[in-house]
């Protein structure tokens, strides 16, 4: 009787595992957090893994393109996404976020004054993700062009080669303010100590976030599940909750 109990027990754990599986997903900085949170509650209710890599669109996107073995492609932009599918790497894009743009300061009191906080502020260094790998990053030089101090304020830029890049030269001091996207300072309805200035949309061109299915992976039942579950509304909550439009 043991040895039969030992058996079933081995079994159902076999059967387990052989059910649970990976979904790969390659995801652009700004929603590594959202992501993980989105990870955590998909796990529960599937029993399947997600493995997450992070790095800027831009790097994401050329990592795909040499063959790197991801499902799924969570992008900060609409253009790399449409770029995967013309060349017949990746099905029809979806818009699973609209990022919103903010500038933030450790300093409780340095972006007291919004806007005028660019003209104002003599920064020392401000920072922004680099414009051509990170879409948060054009849209950062957008705003200051539209504010007409980029001129002004371009010998003061130190560039990082993402978002979390970003946000650590300002937690570190070594940028007085840097643009990021809202999900690195806001959740569950509160932003994190400090000043910030939550950038008008009207100032720079919508961040309309893309996800792809890659074609390696569409037949991949735990990947299309995992498209699913991103479109749905439990999905869509914890995405707001993270400052998302």
């Amino acid at each position: 009787m043991k040895r039969f109990s030992l058996f079933c027990m081995f079994f159902l754990l076999g059967a387990f595992q052989a059910s649970a599986t990976e979904v790969r997903v390659a995801v652009a900085n700004n929603f590594y957090g959202p992501l993980k949170e989105l990870a955590r509650d998909y796990q529960q209710q599937s029993g399947d893994s997600v493995v997450i890599s992070t790095g800027s669109t831009g790097q994401l996107y050329a990592q795909i393109i040499n063959g790197a073995p991801f499902d799924i492609f969570l992008s900060a932009d609409a253009a790399r996404p449409a770029k995967l599918v013309e060349a017949g790497l990746a099905s029809e894009p979806f818009t699973y976020a609209l990022g919103r743009l903010v500038l933030w300061s450790s300093d409780s009191q340095l972006l007291k004054k919004g806007a005028a906080s660019l003209t104002i502020n003599n920064f020392k260094h401000l920072a922004l993700a680099n414009p051509k790998l990170a879409p948060y990053g054009y849209a950062s030089v957008q705003v200051m062009e539209k504010a007409g101090v980029y001129s002004e304020l371009k010998s003061t830029l130190v560039e990082g080669k993402n978002l979390s890049v970003v946000y650590q030269f300002v937690v570190t001091g070594n940028a007085q303010a840097g643009f990021l996207a809202m999900s690195q300072i806001y959740k569950d309805s509160e932003f994190i100590d400090g000043s910030y200035w939550i950038i008008p949309e009207q100032m720079y061109d919508p961040i309309r976030q893309n996800a792809v299915l890659l074609k390696s992976a569409q037949n991949k039942n735990a990947s299309n599940s995992f498209i699913e579950y991103l479109k749905s509304e439990r999905a869509r909550k914890i995405i707001v909750d993270f400052g998302y439009l």
